[in-house]
């Protein structure tokens, strides 16, 4: 974890996929709207306001298309350089008197990949802007915003397949966030839009993914502190 300047990031919180975040080849979890909660949404406040957080991937992150499981072991959601990335708002923008509180977003990264079907390789891009809104409840709602076309899995070997998640329009990730030291952001079974495009070997029927992972969110202007959401 780097200085608070080298995590810079806007004014929001992490909700994991982060992110952030989500399974190789075919399987991402998205589903819901935000719009869900905010019908009867009461008030939500993150601390420590204006701190920077990270978002790191324990265990696995899976996605499912069809057939097809992408599996990643490595995976995060870093502040951004310019300071507008993975923020949490400086107050009183962290507490929202009837609803979530949200920032922007670093497009989570995938790496060390591999597919369910042999011979077959798996790589994840992202791109574009993504948001992330914590909504205090219980259990917490941390809602992933995915821009059209941010999250791509392209397959080579046996099977060259192209899968792209909200390929049409921006599509919400919905996890729960949990309290603690590191807090976490839980994706279980996120449904999200996608278009399989490739030729034998691909499930290009499929018209959504599942996405399962778990991130660890922690302060990275100060360490000793942590990621909080209360009411």
């Amino acid at each position: 974890m780097t200085s608070p300047r080298t995590h810079a990031g806007t004014r929001a919180l992490l909700a994991t996929g982060a992110g952030l975040a989500l399974t190789a080849a075919l399987t991402l979890t998205g589903g819901g709207t935000a719009g869900a909660d905010a019908r009867a949404a009461g008030p939500t406040t993150v601390t420590p306001a204006g701190h920077h957080f990270t978002a790191k991937l324990t265990g696995k992150a899976t996605f499912k298309a069809g057939p097809v499981t992408v599996t990643c072991t490595v995976s995060g959601s870093e502040p951004s350089a310019d300071d507008a990335n993975n923020k949490i708002p400086e107050a009183p923008g962290n507490h929202n008197d009837a609803g979530p509180v949200g920032s922007a977003l670093t497009a989570p990264t995938y790496s060390s990949c591999t597919s369910s079907q042999a011979g077959v390789k798996a790589a994840i891009t992202t791109s574009g802007a993504w948001t992330v809104s914590l909504q205090h409840g219980t259990p917490i709602t941390a809602t992933l915003g995915l821009p059209v076309g941010g999250f791509v899995v392209q397959t080579s070997g046996l099977a060259s397949c192209t899968v792209t998640a909200a390929p049409t329009a921006a599509a919400d990730i919905v996890a729960t966030f949990t309290n603690g030291s590191p807090s976490t952001l839980t994706v279980a079974n996120a449904a999200v839009p996608i278009k399989v495009v490739g030729g034998f070997g691909c499930p290009t029927n499929a018209t959504s993914s599942v996405f399962n992972a778990t991130y660890e969110v922690t302060d990275a202007t100060d360490p000793s502190s942590a990621i909080t959401v209360t009411g």
